[in-house]
């Protein structure tokens, strides 16, 4: 499954570059995009999986950028 997420907060490209570096190497992530410029996550993870992997990216994400949320 792909899904997109708007990003709240994200102050620069390489807060951006460091969050999307720390989601792809989580268990779970098949692929990931973190864009500054469009304020946007793409994140892939297998259907039956997603869920629990966007709970471990949105607590990874609070860790590294407190200040950002990703608005599901």
């Amino acid at each position: 499954m792909r899904k997109s997420f708007k990003l709240d907060e994200i102050d620069c490209a390489n807060c951006a570059n460091k969050l999307q570096d720390a989601i792809a190497r989580l268990d779970g992530v098949e692929e990931v995009s973190v864009n500054f410029m469009t304020q946007k996550l793409t994140l892939t993870a297998a259907d039956e999986r997603f869920d629990d992997v966007l709970d471990r990216v949105v607590a990874l994400a609070a860790d590294i950028e407190p200040d950002c949320e990703i608005v599901r």
